[in-house]
Formats: structure tokens, sequence, C-alpha cells
């Protein structure tokens, strides 16, 4: 089970990495971060993100791998995080699933 602080962390990463996102993609997809994990020592952070339409799912995920450092530096400015973790990106599939099974019992 994560500590408090390894939640507050990861809250931040997500919020600010939604911020990131909305301010730096190019207007072809919708980049949403559903959630940040972080490892118990703070220094590996994983953000999940979808992305819609489907077909530019990978395209957005190699931006997001792209622009890394720069998401550290705004990370950087925009917290009070002392150490900064180490980040990747990852497509959520675990969310993908769910909204799959959503709309299959709407039908």
């Amino acid at each position: 089970m994560p500590s408090k602080r390894q939640i507050q962390v990861a809250e931040t990463i997500a919020h600010l990495a939604a911020d990131f996102f909305a301010r730096e993609s190019n207007r072809k997809s919708l980049i949403t971060v559903t959630r940040a994990d972080i490892s118990p020592d703070l220094k590996n952070a994983l953000i999940f993100i979808t992305v819609i339409p489907d077909r530019f799912e990978q395209s957005a995920l190699n931006f997001a791998k792209r622009m890394r450092t720069e998401y550290r530096e705004y990370l950087k400015s925009k917290s009070r995080l002392q150490h900064l973790p180490n980040i990747d990106f990852e497509i959520d599939y675990g969310e993908k699933n769910r909204q799959r099974i959503d709309d299959l019992t709407r039908s």
C-alpha cells in the first residue's frame, strides 16, 4: 500500500502532467492523464495516459516519451519537489478496458 507521501507526489505529478499536455500537445488528439504511479523510494514515476482518437495512440505515446525532459523541467518549475523522479509514460490499458466494458453494458 502506498504511503501518504507517495500518494501526494503521484497526484502532483499527474496533475502537472495533465496541465503540461494541455499546453504542449498538437490538437490532433486528446491526451488525458489518468494517473501516476511512483516507486516507494520516489525515484521513478510512471504516468498513465489515454488518447482520443485511438488511431493517434502510438504517436501520442511517442510524443510524451520525447517530451520527458521538458516535462521534468516543467515539473521542477511548478512543484516544490526536492528531488525529481525519473519519468516515463505508458498507455493506460486498464482505463481503456473499463471504458469498453461501460460501452458494452450500455448497449
